[in-house]
């Protein structure tokens, strides 16, 4: 079984980094992100086919993201340089095209492993998407086949919802009353 990750410490990270320019490298690890949330997705492989709609869709809205004090990053197992040659790939063709936020490189299978997404027999990692908070604790996570793509609107719901610091009812949405505790 498992171990449960939400409701504890995020696991540390330390990850090279394809910047969203398709450019330049960097590096970043867990502790770059504290005082802010942080929007953590894993994906199998670069050039496959569901991941650039997520990917993109993650893009497209990363100043919505900015306005909730949100960074995101994305990781797979891929290197710097595939995920640098994917970013530079024309979307016509299966690229991503230019993004907002760095693509990690999990190389050694780490950080997918510690975050419980690494499928060990076939070395890719499951679509994961974790919430984490500003002091590090992850509030949320979220994993499903490789098939299947995410929401993005399900993520903000989400995390403006544990922004909200209430309790929130099954399909809250920002606006909505919080449940009161009797």
């Amino acid at each position: 079984m498992a171990e449960r990750l939400v409701g504890k410490q995020a696991p540390h990270f330390t990850l090279e980094t394809a910047n969203g320019d398709g450019v330049g490298f960097g590096k970043v690890s867990l502790s770059d992100y504290k005082g802010k949330w942080l929007v953590l997705f894993f994906y199998p492989l670069d050039f496959t086919f569901v991941c650039p709609t997520e990917i993109t869709a993650l893009s497209e809205n990363y100043e919505a993201f900015k306005k909730l004090d949100t960074e995101v990053l994305g990781v797979s197992i891929d290197s710097v340089h595939s995920h640098r040659a994917w970013i530079n790939t024309p979307v016509e063709n299966n690229g991503l095209g230019k993004l907002n936020f760095p693509l990690g490189a999990d190389l050694t299978k780490q950080v997918s492993r510690d975050y419980g997404v690494l499928i060990e027999e076939e070395g890719v990692a499951l679509r994961g998407l974790f919430i984490i908070d500003p002091e590090g604790e992850l509030k949320y996570q979220v994993v499903n086949h490789n098939d299947v793509g995410r929401s993005v609107e399900e993520t903000f719901r989400v995390l403006e919802a544990l922004q909200s610091g209430g309790l929130c009812p099954m399909n809250w949405k920002k606006g909505d009353k919080h449940l009161v505790a009797q």
